[in-house]
């Protein structure tokens, strides 16, 4: 309970603490006008209430990420316990916070264009690609996953294709009409239920006295079965990427800074969100030791019920919160997939439609935009489920890698202090590198197969690389340029 709670401290006090120093250092101004206030369109520009826009972020970054990554990442220790709190804190939260306050004072521009102003249009070219392919890949996931489950749980007749067809058509819809309608209407309700759902097993936890067999005796060592086929670095900090820092979250940030009324709500909600999320992956890992007994029983469990972590969220629902519990669960494992593929190809077209500069103010133009991600979507379901997922799993930390690498440059150019993101962004440049270099190529995980020293080994040399570049090019900046 003890390694528990201290994490859990380190996430509120990093909000109030650590927060309020990267506001101060981006030195946020509430008395100048957003996005959503310049040229209100009815369409992606529409101003809302800060807690309705607190809790559509929170629901497009979260949605089962924090659940079942944390579920699976614990697997490796208590070690986890710490990277989502102090990963959360100097990593993702930051990464959400600058990469929203860069698009909030650069018209709400998508992250593919916030990538070219720091690092170039070469760079923005691929950016842009890959990004929009990553979306488009979280789409695909989430269509089909969702599908199989509806089709389990209704009649036979309303089959996966069935299902598959109404998500997809949700999709659109989302995609197409103003923000403040689906989402603006549905996503509120659903991430409050998602915070309730948490806020229960958390109660839980504290008060039932359940018992939660950290077991910090043996140190931060790796507690999988197969800790040199899964080796603490890289492998915890790719597993557990929406707990504490995700790539994916600077596609959504853009999209909902069209749409706050002030910088001074920025803090509260895109570093609160991320931390509101660290909070859920904590509560989840802590959940599914408890409810397993050990590290090693939760990957038992797993393997147990088809190797994924639907099983566990349900029995820990059921058997913790009762019949209010089991219709969390299917929230959890239903609700929350969807609402992250229907932002996923809302954030699509609007990069498309910022890259190549296109009106979104009538719906054909919207609809024109928006087929071909239609279709590039329906290409990627018929891949296996296993491929796509391994595939994301890299190219969404490796999108934090773009993230935070921009954000650096931006904040040298102001004259900031950018260390804030200097540091996460070396970090998880040696945690990319040595991912792709060391995954066994053919097992779940894609790569090279290099042994894990030598590839942390590269990994080091190319962050130093990097390190070498900007220092190179910071000395050529002028003196005293800001905002």
């Amino acid at each position: 309970m003890g390694l528990f709670l201290f994490a859990l401290g380190v996430l509120v006090a990093g909000y109030f603490v650590y927060g309020a120093l990267v506001e101060r250092v981006f030195s946020v101004d509430g008395g100048r006008v957003t996005p959503a206030g310049a040229h209100p369109d009815g369409v992606d520009y529409i101003p809302l209430p800060t807690w309705k826009v607190f809790l559509i972020q929170f629901l497009n970054i979260a949605g089962i990420g924090p659940i079942f990554g944390a579920i699976m990442g614990v697997m490796y220790g208590p070690a986890a316990f710490l990277w989502i709190a102090l990963g959360t804190i100097f990593g993702g939260a930051v990464h959400d916070f600058i990469s929203a306050m860069v698009s909030l004072r650069n018209d709400g521009r998508s992250l593919p264009q916030i990538v070219g102003m720091e690092l170039g249009r070469r760079v923005q070219g691929a950016m842009g690609v890959f990004t929009v392919f990553l979306l488009i890949m979280v789409v695909a996931v989430f269509v089909t996953t969702p599908a199989g489950l509806l089709a389990s749980l209704t009649p036979e007749h309303l089959s996966v294709k069935f299902w598959t067809v109404v998500i997809f058509g949700y999709y659109v819809l989302a995609t197409l009409l103003p923000v403040d309608k689906l989402i603006g209407r549905l996503y509120p309700v659903f991430g409050l239920a998602l915070l309730v759902m948490g806020g229960g097993i958390l109660g839980y936890l504290l008060f039932s006295g359940v018992e939660i067999p950290a077991d910090i005796s043996g140190g931060l060592t790796n507690r999988r079965p197969d800790p040199d086929g899964s080796p603490l670095f890289p492998m915890m900090f790719v597993s557990i990427a929406c707990g504490a820092i995700s790539g994916f979250h600077a596609t959504q940030s853009p999209m909902m800074a069209r749409c706050l009324k002030s910088e001074r709500m920025a803090r509260r909600v895109f570093y609160g969100a991320m931390v509101a999320e660290g909070v859920v992956a904590l509560v989840w890992a802590a959940a599914a030791i408890a409810f397993c007994g050990s590290y090693a029983a939760v990957g038992e469990y797993v393997q147990s019920h088809g190797g994924g972590a639907g099983a566990l969220v349900n029995a820990i629902c059921n058997n913790w919160l009762g019949v209010a519990g089991g219709l969390f669960a299917i929230l959890g494992v239903i609700a929350a997939p969807i609402t992250t593929g229907d932002t996923a190809m809302r954030s699509a077209r609007l990069i498309i439609a910022d890259t190549f500069s296109i009106s979104q103010s009538g719906v054909l133009r919207r609809l024109l935009v928006t087929l071909p991600i239609i279709v590039l979507s329906f290409v990627l379901m018929q891949i296996d489920f296993g491929i796509l997922w391994r595939y994301f799993a890299w190219s969404n930390q490796t999108l934090s890698v773009f993230t935070l690498w921009a954000v650096t440059v931006y904040l040298a150019r102001q004259g900031r202090f950018f260390y804030i993101t200097l540091l996460p962004a070396l970090f998880m440049t040696m945690v990319c590198v040595s991912y792709i270099l060391f995954a066994p190529s053919g097992e779940p995980r894609p790569g090279a197969g290099l042994p894990v020293d030598v590839a942390v080994a590269v990994s080091g040399v190319v962050a130093m690389v990097f390190l070498a570049l900007f220092v190179r090019w910071r000395r050529g900046l002028p003196v005293g340029v800001t905002d």
